[in-house]
């Protein structure tokens, strides 16, 4: 392929993609600087707020863990949505986040 060719293909390149990248990326930064008040709570408060939510971060893995510190039983043979309602249910009963 001409030298030329492929120059000309990564100036469209620069023009097509990159450039609008960059002014789709500056509108953005313009609309959140200038809404106030409207923010979305941090997701660590709701995090430590919402079991479900820490439950679904984990892996089965861990799940079966925490199952076994909590003392479900037979958490061995659940699948990952089972075992997840089983252990909301632990957590609501104990009334403590791990």
């Amino acid at each position: 392929m001409p030298k030329g060719l492929v120059e000309l293909y990564g100036l469209l390149a620069v023009l097509f993609v990159l450039v609008p990248e960059w002014m789709a990326g500056g509108a953005l930064m313009s609309f959140s600087a200038n809404r106030k008040g409207s923010d979305l709570p941090a997701a660590s408060a709701v995090w430590s707020r919402l079991p479900e939510l820490r439950l679904a971060g984990l892996g089965v893995g861990e799940l079966r863990q925490l199952a076994r510190r909590l003392r479900v039983p037979g958490y061995a043979v659940l699948g990952r949505e089972r075992l997840t309602e089983r252990l909301i249910r632990r957590l609501k009963q104990r009334k403590a986040l791990w």
